[in-house]
């Protein structure tokens, strides 16, 4: 696995490690960025119901020429959905929008603690949809530690995928161990850090650390592509943001080069624990008003 192109899920699912994220990006600008992402060579797309552009990342896989069946697409439950024949009736929602007849990654936004049950009630759907095959694997989006816990306690099937904050500034490490205990892949949000650009962390960025830059002179990358691959050498796969086909190409030329053990550990060392997003535990379907349309 010299270039870590994909990573193998615990159920034998492989998921490419890079993927172009949509969240925020306008319905006007999504299909064009799904197809420039698909022209690069992506085959991972990740979306959500509550970026409310799913219907335009459907139009942009048929209209790349891509064949479906090469192409890995993920999409998550809204809070607001949570509940077992909420979470169902979300997903044939989410399903027509993007019209495709089978999911490869079905994922749950939040873990709203304060409403646990509803939250467990819709892993449940989760896994019915697993057990019926109409998604390929199931998992779960900016959980902690304890979320874990108290869902695998509770259900019969362990998250194949935990899609998290993390970036040089916020590396979880406590977490990426816990994921690697449990068999579970850590796909990063944010991987470049865009969001502690727009937080209480603002004027922390890790492209401009000067680490990342030397870095970036030394192997002749940009600092985007040094994070990335600082991300891939920890066994972590991504779904970083662009609308600008340069950008879309350039975030994905990382995988031919490797860091150093050395270049990897003076990155680790940024870690200042600058989480850009909220913290899981403040969240419920009230933070954020958002309704999903059907």
């Amino acid at each position: 696995m010299t270039h870590m192109n994909t990573f193998k899920l615990n159920n034998g699912i492989a998921m490419p490690s890079v993927g172009l994220g949509v969240f925020q990006s306008s319905p006007e600008d999504t299909v064009q960025a799904v197809t420039a992402a698909l022209a690069a060579g992506y085959r991972l797309i990740d979306t959500a119901a509550a970026y409310q552009n799913e219907a335009q990342v459907g139009e942009g896989i048929r209209k790349s020429g891509v064949a479906r069946n090469a192409i890995f697409v993920e999409t998550k439950l809204w809070m607001t959905d949570y509940g077992y024949d909420e979470a169902l009736h979300a997903f044939d929602r989410s399903m027509g929008k993007l019209g495709i007849e089978k999911l490869d990654l079905y994922l749950l936004h939040w873990p709203m603690p304060t409403q646990f049950e509803r939250t467990v009630q819709a892993w449940r759907a989760a896994e019915r949809l697993l057990a019926e095959g109409r998604t390929r694997a199931i998992g779960v989006s900016n959980f902690s530690l304890q979320n874990l816990d108290d869902l695998i306690a509770r259900s019969g099937v362990v998250p194949a995928v935990n899609q998290i904050e993390l970036h040089p500034y916020f590396a979880q490490r406590e977490l990426r161990a816990a994921h690697q205990r449990l068999g579970i892949v850590t796909q990063a949000w944010s991987p470049i850090g865009g969001i502690a650009r727009y937080s209480a962390t603002a004027g922390k960025d890790p492209l401009n650390d000067p680490v990342v830059k030397d870095l970036a002179t030394i192997y002749g990358k940009t600092p985007a592509q040094i994070i990335l691959r600082w991300h891939l050498e920890h066994g972590v796969a991504v779904v970083p943001k662009s609308v600008r086909p340069e950008r879309i190409e350039e975030n994905f030329a990382v995988f031919d080069f490797r860091l150093t053990s050395e270049a990897v550990a003076g990155i680790d060392l940024l870690d200042i624990g600058a989480r850009g997003g909220p913290p899981p535990e403040s969240v419920d379907d009230h933070s954020f008003p958002i309704k999903i349309e059907d």
